[in-house]
């Protein structure tokens, strides 16, 4: 049994900004909209700092290939 390894990749076709909750939804298998909203619920409570990771999550996770 082979198992396929997901790795973490920012999403073509299921973004609004830089497709990283996309990605994660994917990889997850879980709807991205509940991770856009974690994330707007993170990014109020810390005071920017979930932008910034987000920002650096844009510069360092690599595009999904073309398929």
């Amino acid at each position: 049994m082979a198992e396929e390894i997901k790795k973490l990749h920012r999403s073509r076709k299921d973004r609004m900004i830089a497709g990283i909750c996309g990605g994660l939804g994917e990889m997850f298998s879980i709807d991205p909209t509940l991770i856009r909203l974690i994330a707007a619920l993170i990014g109020l409570f810390t005071v920017g700092t979930a932008i910034l990771v987000y920002v650096l999550g844009w510069i360092i996770i690599p595009e999904a290939p073309a398929e």
